[in-house]
């Protein structure tokens, strides 16, 4: 049997920007505070966190929805990947991103629950609020 989590998070932007965020190596190493790496595409292969996770993109609905397959360094090397989806829904002040992520190694549910608040629902509310406080290009 494997674990499965669903949690949800408003976060300050529309949901093209934490899309594109979420693909970009860059922005992506931005927000959680470490090295990512990827090619944001269908099949594209990435990495985050320092090589902790890794995985591929399997399906794109551009703004809408990402579909990757994703592990870690601690997944017995029997498990299989784990299937992580990404939905953005916009709403009055931003964006409802919605993460169902399935098939997870029996027992680790509750770890992975704690380190997708820790270490990226918390570090995006506070990226995207600072993105939103800057001034535009050419603003006085």
């Amino acid at each position: 049997m494997s674990d499965t989590i669903h949690l949800s998070i408003t976060l300050p932007a529309g949901p093209a920007a934490i899309y594109a965020a979420w693909l970009d190596a860059e922005a992506h190493s931005a927000f959680t505070g470490a090295q990512a790496t990827g090619e944001a595409g269908v099949g594209g292969q990435f990495t985050a966190w320092d090589g902790y996770i890794a995985g591929t993109t399997i399906e794109l609905d551009p703004g809408r929805r990402i579909v990757q397959r994703w592990r870690t360094t601690e997944f017995p090397p029997e498990s299989p990947d784990s299937l992580l989806e990404i939905t953005f829904e916009p709403v009055k002040d931003g964006t409802t991103l919605t993460l169902h992520h399935s098939e997870l190694p029996e027992g680790s549910g509750p770890v992975y629950e704690k380190g997708w608040i820790d270490f990226y629902f918390t570090p995006m509310r506070e990226y995207f609020r600072a993105k939103r406080g800057r001034p535009r290009q050419g603003a006085l």
